[in-house]
């Protein structure tokens, strides 16, 4: 089993976010991770990603405790978009898959195909801030797989996309699921969560 989520619990102050919640996500699976507004989604899946710590319970990756050097082989998505504005779009995911330990062929060439992959290849050069939204979240994708994780954790990947946009997202996580991917998808989208989740959690 890829990840095994063990009774986690997490609070802030006295407000309990999480109550011993378990789950399992192997290779090629994809995980709902569903709920309402404050369920705990995001807060979940900051957890697995070592952003935050839980209260209680255990996160195993790979069948090991996730420890910091796991995050090498984890690509993240988050709701709140996290580009540097004023980089050009190559070369930020270049430098991201960098962070995530590619060499820097290795990070440019995985960067150009996918790049191309996406039709995103005129945007190479530009700035993010001269990007819409639409197109800073292609990115900000692009820099969550370019390293080719073994987990991927996609939390609300669909905002900002129009309907050909998120029909191409839904196509490249079948594609990533199809090759042995783990994914994490949190979304609002329920036709979305439908059409290409194999099992889900409910927060």
């Amino acid at each position: 089993m890829l990840l095994e989520v063990q009774e986690i619990a997490k609070s802030y102050g006295s407000h309990r976010v999480l109550d011993g919640v378990s789950f399992t996500a192997d290779s090629g699976e994809v995980v709902g991770i569903l709920g309402a507004n404050g369920a705990g989604k995001t807060t979940l899946l900051r957890l697995v990603t070592r952003i935050l710590m839980p209260d209680s319970g255990t996160i195993l990756f790979d069948g090991h405790p996730l420890v910091q050097d796991d995050l090498a082989r984890i690509g993240y998505l988050p709701e709140e978009r996290g580009l540097y504005r004023h980089m050009r779009a190559g070369e930020q995911v270049v430098y991201l898959a960098r962070l995530k330990g590619l060499s820097h062929n290795d990070a440019e060439s995985a960067a150009h195909e996918w790049f191309a992959r996406l039709g995103a290849e005129d945007w190479w050069c530009r700035p993010v801030s001269r990007l819409s939204k639409g197109m800073q979240q292609k990115v900000q994708f692009i820099a969550s797989v370019v390293h080719s994780p073994r987990l991927l954790i996609l939390d609300e990947p669909f905002s900002g996309f129009d309907r050909d946009n998120a029909a191409m997202l839904r196509d490249e996580i079948r594609c990533l699921s199809a090759a042995g991917t783990a994914i994490l998808l949190s979304t609002h989208n329920l036709d979305a969560a439908n059409d290409l989740c194999t099992k889900t959690v409910e927060l």
